[in-house]
């Protein structure tokens, strides 16, 4: 799969809650697209991802 462009391999049947440890992202505080569609927080546990999918992670930072 593709992840901000970048081709990436995880486990068969990986959800986007496990990929986004395995990349060390906060959960809380990223913005998870998959396939130009914004995967709400509550289904990142359970949102199987696959080979084909193209994944965007956007991450918050805070400043002033």
């Amino acid at each position: 799969m593709l992840i901000n462009g970048k081709k990436m391999k995880f486990q068969p049947n990986v959800t986007i809650l496990e990929v986004l440890k395995e990349l060390k992202l906060n959960p809380d505080v990223v913005v998870v697209e998959v396939n130009h569609e914004i995967i709400s927080k509550e289904k990142h546990p359970s949102w199987i991802l696959n080979e084909g999918d193209r994944v965007e992670i956007v991450s918050f930072i805070g400043g002033g």
